[in-house]
């Protein structure tokens, strides 16, 4: 991952170094070789993702293709502060690193599961995490579009809202393969814990906006950046407002930076009339023009 990046673009290259030298450790073969096993640790997986994030905005800033606004999904929300200049890049690397590892520190492996819900009726999730509970915790995670929720809980109680979902009308329900219940109320431990660390981090008030993740709202102190990052652990993603915030805002062009296309997929189910490119290998430099 981000090695062909780092191998075509020199500013890339200096983005894992500066991650390696942050952390004390090489992050870089790491995510260039593996192991596997040891990249889908989320400590690992959290500052490995941010890293080739950053290397790939900074291939487009020396390019002169700056943001206007700028968004992260969960995690990306550290990215996009740190293309925003409100965080500076060794300081989300060490900081995303501390989140992974509280996060897996809060839930006991098995305890806790995540699932995707696809095109449940929009009047049914309450009804599903409602009869699911059955005492346990379960939460919507993700708003990712209007056909895509994420929900996030104890184990059982998540297996429960699958078959409730597929009963109430979803086109699929699938569990989905993750270290941690992310973005739901087992994860105040972890949010306790990473408070002493934002809070010793220095945030710069931004330079360009962003839309946060806890309330789907404009930032630009570095003070409301800081406080977005905390809430946003137990509480959920509001991504599908978030993208429709910025369409309201004018913004119909949008650059997915980073690995993967998997926003770019969203995108095209929240709003048709919104153009979505990837950019995270050197192929994708092409579509930029």
């Amino acid at each position: 991952m981000g090695k062909t990046l780092a191998d075509a673009f020199p500013e890339a290259a200096r983005v894992f170094q500066e991650a390696d030298d942050a952390l004390g450790f090489p992050l870089s073969h790491l995510c260039f070789e593996g192991p596997d096993d040891q990249l889908k640790l989320t400590e690992n997986t959290q500052p490995a993702l941010l890293t080739v994030s950053i290397a790939a905005h900074a291939v487009l800033a020396a390019r002169g293709i700056p943001p206007a606004y700028v968004a992260g999904h969960s995690l990306g929300e550290y990215s996009a502060l740190v293309a925003a200049g409100s965080l500076r890049f060794a300081d989300a690397v060490q900081l995303v690193r501390k989140r992974g590892q509280y996060m897996q520190q809060a839930v006991p492996a098995g305890v806790g599961a995540m699932a995707a819900l696809l095109k449940l009726p929009a009047d049914k999730l309450d009804a599903v995490l409602a009869g699911a509970a059955q005492g346990e915790i379960v939460t919507a995670a993700n708003l990712n579009s209007p056909d895509q929720i994420v929900i996030a809980g104890h184990a059982a109680a998540v297996n429960r809202a699958v078959e409730l979902a597929k009963t109430a009308g979803a086109r699929r329900a699938v569990l989905l393969p993750v270290s941690a219940p992310f973005h739901c109320p087992l994860l105040k431990p972890a949010q306790d814990r990473l408070k002493a660390d934002l809070d010793a981090t220095d945030f710069r008030d931004l330079t360009v906006p962003l839309i946060n993740n806890w309330q789907a709202r404009e930032v630009r102190t570095g003070a409301e950046a800081r406080e977005g990052l905390y809430h946003q652990i137990p509480n959920p993603v509001r991504w599908s407002e978030s993208i429709a915030l910025l369409a309201s805002r004018g913004v119909t062009r949008f650059i997915e930076v980073g690995a993967g296309a998997v926003l770019t997929g969203l995108l095209r189910n929240i709003d048709p009339a919104l153009t979505g490119i990837k950019f995270g290998e050197p192929a994708d430099a092409e579509k930029l023009a």
